[in-house]
């Protein structure tokens, strides 16, 4: 159970942004990279894969996917894997509820952030 969860936690900062830069890619596309609290946490992150634009992208998703509080929320994550955890083992309705829209954010950011 700590591992899944230490992997979503991971995933995330494997995927991080800085402010209002955009990124054009070899594809030509445009991104637009973020700043928000899971971006902050990301990039105080001890993990080595983390950079501004994983960071960035990571905040970009969130902002599409979880609400101010969620992020909130969220973003201690990063600093305390252990909260991740017992958020997932919580018996609580509404910590039941965060985690599956923090699993669908997890899937999106690792998705669309892959790369960076």
């Amino acid at each position: 159970m700590k591992l899944l969860a230490a992997f979503l936690v991971t995933a995330l900062v494997a995927g991080c942004g800085d402010g209002s830069r955009y990124d054009r890619g070899d594809s030509g596309v445009v991104t637009r990279f973020s700043t928000g609290p899971i971006s902050r946490a990301c990039l105080s992150s001890d993990r080595k894969a983390r950079n501004s634009r994983l960071c960035g992208c990571i905040q970009t998703v969130a902002n599409q996917s979880l609400s101010g509080s969620d992020q909130r929320k969220a973003s201690r994550f990063f600093s305390n894997p252990q909260r991740a955890h017992d958020t997932w083992m919580s018996q609580s309705a509404s910590d039941d509820a965060f985690w599956e829209r923090y699993k669908v954010f997890a899937a999106r950011s690792e998705m669309s952030c892959r790369g960076y």
